[in-house]
């Protein structure tokens, strides 16, 4: 074992670049050695994981570099076709074991730290998660981009440096406390920052029209507010195939540092204004924006995405091609994540336009030719809205344009439609009401060429619900992209032991290609295997209570023996942690009517996040955390029953728990989740999933089998069948388990303390307006967990159940999504690198 003395006191030679390839053991050691002291000024008296872990981070990233710049060159040298996928979110996590696991050096470097007394875990340990990301849709743009560099698809990542990544959470008292999350506090060793790739970015002014000497009418946006977006590159590495791709992320600075004549007027705090002004619009993840201050930094930072990536793709593209953008369409696609970044359609207008002087007809035609949507959500209040107001003082010059793209669509609404002004009221981008607003996700889909949502029910419920009049009028727009997750981390990197057996079984050939894992089929039925398989899972477990162990009391009793019952995502009231919750009162309420002898012990993990201003999400993490301590503290029913929070949930933390979950809750309220990936980590790792038939939930359970799948609950068909005439307090009374359950939580036995806290909950879910429909949904989950515990009495027949989740995960790969929007959306030829001779 490592005795954490580190062993470098022995001379090191002076700092040389990495061999290119065949980087053995002691090379690492020696270059280890090298960063270490000479370059970080550390000796064997300093002995620091962080620092330990900075030196050997950059010994992997100069490992990149070579293959980094040959990818760059290769992709120029063929002046290929290129991808750019714009996203507000990148939720990258840890880099070091991953780009250790891609690079195919994982082996020797453990070796080499075990050599020098390190131990690896505490170096990957120590690294800060780069959480710039608030949940699956940042986490499924980083595996997106990973799955285009091991395809080595030449698509490069935009998105923004958030100084403040999605907040620490901590818990107090039960309540969900916000700290901020400064994970760029001792810097980032993974990224380089490339100034000469700055670009300026205007902000408020005003639009003007005048006529050039040729007689044509010309545009300007003029008297603006500049700020300078400033690239950092991250290396994103491919699975051993030489291709380094890059994620660039924009800071925002000033374009002058302090105005020195009010400095020395003695005017300090004015002097810094514009630095100060022009750094918050990367300084938070997600500002709130219940005020109006939070809504103009969040317009800010979509168009600040927006212009600073176009610009910097049309600056490469004139570098190559001058101001010929005649074949621009040809080579370039842009892919939008969500309504975010859809700012870029009249963006991208403005810059052919006003800068590069091409005409409107010419400039619409590259652009709904460039420009393709992914949409996240069935929810129409997640669809972002600006008022007209706002726009007009921030961009004015954008949304004269706006409304230039509004008045083309409304003449071919009103030839495909003549006369009905009702389908021109729903569908103009312009919103008339008290306040005009502009339908940013009409806008994504007006001026792409290809909409696509992320689950095959996602994609229908869009083309027959929310945007139904769209879909009538251009069908061929439409397409499904069922979501995936990168199996090099989510289950290769976190996961090494059942990595390695099933390695072991079948072939390393899963690990690009995930469909392999059918093979496993057979050995669900080979005895040895599974007990194999069922001593990996329980180790998984006991890691998992390791990890949590030191921030709660409640684990340390817990068995391995015990379900590993696990939800964790955003908090929301759609994804349901409060029926979790009844659920688990519900045991509570069985155990301590007695009836404990016949009960499979669990252990129910809750973990996520509630957005800062969400009321009653704060109020579920609230209610969860009171119920975990009444149950936790009582003996008679601890044995049985443990329900832990998971402070601060975040990707560093998945790969613990995906690892060692049994159970995976994905119990959201059909009709309501785009997709989910959760459920795909969970299922890739031999979780079973408990679920609804909604978002991924279905291709799963059709993937799986029904019989390796606990279905419950209403269909969306049947969600909106019961609309106008749901009465939950009929419900109720109809249900004694319920009626047991309600008045436990009415009677005020979780918070004695603190009287009326809950009753908001409470009242949601009796309601007959009630949107998630709870309470309809409860005796159905309840009957799925009985038959969880009765699957789980029977240990082959459970590890039977896990093998095979495992085994039809292969669809959830995102190299298979990827693939697909390549194959049918992006049209790129892979490019393999060319590396020159050593």
């Amino acid at each position: 074992m490592p005795t954490n003395q580190f062993l470098i006191s022995q001379p090191t030679p002076t700092i040389t670049q990495l061999p290119k390839q065949g980087v053995k053991k002691q090379d690492f050691i020696n270059y280890f050695k090298q960063y270490y002291v000479h370059l970080l000024g550390r000796d064997e008296g300093h002995q620091s994981p962080f620092y330990a872990g900075e030196a050997l981070s950059m010994v992997i990233r100069d490992h990149l570099m070579e293959h980094w710049k040959a990818t760059h060159k290769t992709y120029k040298n063929n002046d290929c076709r290129r991808g750019y996928y714009l996203s507000m979110e990148f939720l990258m996590g840890r880099t070091l074991s991953n780009a250790m696991l891609n690079l195919g050096v994982t082996d020797n470097v453990t070796q080499a730290m075990y050599d020098l007394g390190i131990a690896i875990e505490e170096l990957i340990s120590s690294e800060e998660d780069a959480g710039l990301g608030n949940g699956g849709l940042g986490r499924l743009a980083a595996c997106f981009i990973d799955s285009c560099a091991t395809l080595q698809l030449p698509v490069i990542g935009y998105g923004l440096r958030y100084e403040y990544g999605m907040f620490t959470q901590t818990i107090v008292n039960g309540e969900q406390i916000e700290k901020p999350d400064h994970w760029l506090r001792y810097g980032n060793v993974w990224e380089i920052e490339r100034l000469e790739y700055s670009h300026r970015i205007k902000f408020g002014g005003r639009s003007t029209v005048w006529t050039d000497a040729n007689g044509k009418q010309q545009f300007s946006w003029v008297d603006t507010h500049d700020v300078l977006a400033i690239p950092f590159d991250t290396p994103i590495p491919g699975y051993q195939n030489g291709t380094v791709n890059t994620l660039r992320l924009w800071k925002a600075v000033a374009t002058e540092e302090f105005n020195l004549d009010e400095f020395n007027a003695g005017d300090y705090a004015e002097a810094v204004a514009a630095k100060i002004t022009a750094e918050n619009i990367t300084m938070v993840l997600y500002p709130n924006d219940a005020n109006e201050n939070g809504k103009t930094l969040r317009l800010q930072q979509q168009y600040f995405l927006a212009s600073a990536s176009l610009q910097d793709v049309i600056a490469h593209w004139t570098g190559l091609h001058g101001n010929d953008f005649t074949h621009f369409a040809e080579k370039s696609c842009f892919q939008l994540n969500d309504t975010h970044p859809s700012i870029a359609i009249a963006e991208l207008m403005r810059l052919l336009m006003d800068l590069h002087g091409l005409g409107w007809d010419e400039a619409w035609i590259i652009t709904k030719t460039t420009m393709a949507y992914t949409n996240h959500t069935l929810l129409p209040e997640a669809l972002e809205k600006w008022p007209v107001t706002l726009m007009q003082r921030l961009l004015p010059r954008l949304m004269d344009i706006i409304f230039e793209i509004n008045a083309h669509f409304i003449s071919e609404v009103s030839a495909y439609w003549p006369g009905d002004s009702e389908v021109l009221r729903k569908m103009s981008i312009i919103e008339e009401g008290h306040q005009q607003q502009v339908r940013m996700a009409h806008l994504a889909i007006i001026g792409s060429f290809s909409v696509n949502g992320v689950a095959k029910l996602h994609t229908q419920l869009l083309q027959q619900g929310l945007f139904s009049d769209f879909y009538a009028l251009w069908p061929h727009k439409f397409n499904n992209k069922t979501n995936g997750v990168t199996p090099r981390r989510w289950l290769a990197s976190c996961n090494p032991k059942l990595a390695s057996l099933i390695t072991e079984t079948i072939g390393d050939s899963w690990i690009t290609d995930l469909s392999q894992l059918k093979k496993l089929e057979p050995f669900a039925d080979d005895a040895s295997f599974r007990e194999r398989w069922y001593a990996i899972k329980q180790s998984a477990k006991q890691s998992l209570i390791d990890f949590k162990k030191n921030k709660n009391d409640a684990i340390s009793h817990l068995s391995v023996e015990a379900i590993f019952d696990v939800q964790v995502k955003r908090i929301h009231e759609y994804k349901r942690q409060f029926l979790n919750i009844l659920h688990v009162i519900h045991l509570y309420n069985c155990l301590k009517k007695g009836d404990t002898n016949d009960r499979v012990a669990r252990c129910v993990l809750i973990g996520g996040k509630a957005a800062p201003g969400y009321r009653m999400a704060k109020k579920i993490i609230k209610l969860i955390n009171n119920v975990a301590q009444v149950i936790n503290s009582d003996p008679t029913v601890n044995h049985k029953l443990t329900v832990l929070f998971l402070e601060d949930y975040r990707v560093s933390a998945m790969e613990k728990i995906c690892s060692g979950a049994d159970l995976s809750e994905q119990i959201s309220t059909a009709g309501k989740e785009a997709s989910g990936t959760g459920n795909m980590k969970l299922m890739m790792n031999g979780a079973i999933t408990i679920g609804t038939l909604d978002g991924a939930n279905i291709e799963i359970r059709e993937e799986v089998g029904d019989e390796n799948f606990f279905l419950f609950g209403l269909t969306e068909e049947q969600i909106e069948a019961k609309r106008g005439h749901y009465n939950p307090i009929a419900i109720i009374d109809q249900d004694e388990d319920l009626q047991h359950v309600m008045h436990l939580l009415e009677s005020g036995h979780f918070n004695q303390f603190e009287p009326s806290l809950f009753d908001d909950l409470i009242n949601s879910i009796k309601s007959p307006h009630d949107p998630w429909m709870t309470i309809a949904d409860f005796r159905s989950y309840i009957d799925a967990q009985q038959r969880v515990e009765d699957a789980y009495r029977n240990k082959d027949h459970w590890v039977k159940m896990s093998i095979l989740n495992c085994a039809n995960s292969g669809k959830f790969s995102t190299d298979r999504t990827i693939s697909e929007y390549n194959r049918e959306i992006w049209k790129l030829t892979p490019q393999p690198v060319v590396h020159e001779s050593l």
